[in-house]
């Protein structure tokens, strides 16, 4: 009887145990499902946890890495706004956003098929975007002319929009240009331009040296003319300050001849005073004849 019973409580827990395996998933952190009712998608799981279903075959469920998946599309010639031949390659990150618009438009959800027409989009935009932009925009002896960046915006842009107005639940994270490229036919012609180009930069450079240059030679040569006028005005004002000075003495002077000799000759030997210097002179000749006076005058004491 108890073996019975042990037999019986054993097949009930199996059973429920395949109840349980027909009738619950589970969902991890780094997958979307879809759940499908008869063949036709009818549910999104992009949240990880545990979910109920009907067994097989109403609801089937079918899983998808949501993570971030990349590739590099071919190396493709475009044209330039200006004609020339550009090779590029370019990269590209995307992942899956709604598993229910995905797993129908990709023959179950196939990855493969999925960049392929990632790859399609992704090379028409390309050829858009490049041919609206001249060969400078992509190659430029200046870097800040480049605008590889807005480009790269360009294409993304356009391959988003392509995607979503194609209800493919995608999305396309991240896009940049991996490579670019020259036919060979075209990269003389492409050296000479960028030679050109360096050259036009040099050109400029210099020009604008000799603006700033001519520029600094003009301000000095308006500070050094308005310091030789404030010069000129300071003498000015001395000099008649000096002559001033002179009027009121003259009276004396005119009083005293001799004191007026003896001012003048007396300057005239503090004038050649001035620096240190040996002086070879004749005593008799003036205003170095000051000399032999003093000396009498010491001896006669």
């Amino acid at each position: 009887m108890k073996r019975n019973l042990m037999t019986y409580l054993i097949g009930a827990i199996l059973v429920v145990i395949f109840a349980l395996w027909l009738c619950m998933f589970q969902v991890r952190k780094s997958e979307v499902a879809v759940v499908t009712f008869l063949g036709k998608p009818t549910r999104d799981i992009i949240e990880p946890g545990a979910y109920w279903k009907l067994p097989p075959p109403f609801n089937r469920v079918y899983k998808f890495d949501q993570r971030i998946q990349s590739f590099e599309d071919k190396l493709s010639e475009e044209f330039t706004k200006d004609g020339v031949t550009l090779d590029s390659m370019v990269y590209v990150g995307w992942r899956i956003t709604e598993p229910k618009l995905f797993y129908p438009k990709f023959k179950g959800g196939s990855v493969k098929a999925a960049e392929s027409t990632i790859q399609s989009i992704l090379q028409s935009a390309k050829s858009s975007v490049v041919g609206k932009h001249e060969l400078p925009d992509f190659v430029n002896a200046d870097p800040k002319l480049l605008k590889l960046d807005d480009i790269e915006k360009e294409i993304k842009t356009l391959v988003d929009a392509q995607l979503a107005s194609s209800a493919y639940g995608i999305k396309v994270e991240f896009l940049g240009i991996k490579r670019l490229g020259f036919p060979e036919s075209v990269t003389e012609s492409i050296f000479e331009q960028m030679k050109s180009d360096r050259n036009r930069i040099a050109s400029a450079t210099e020009s604008e040296g000799r603006s700033e240059a001519e520029k600094i030679r003009s301000r000095a040569n308006s500070d050094a003319a308005k310091t030789v006028a404030t010069a000129n005005a300071e003498a000015t004002r001395i000099l008649a300050q000096g002559e001033l000075k002179a009027a009121e003495l003259l009276p004396v002077f005119e009083q005293n001849p001799a004191l007026a000799t003896f001012d003048l000759r007396l300057k005239a030997l503090q004038d050649s005073l001035k620096q240190n210097s040996t002086l070879i002179f004749d005593p008799r000749t003036p205003p170095f004849d000051l000399f032999q006076s003093f000396s009498t005058n010491r001896v006669s004491k």
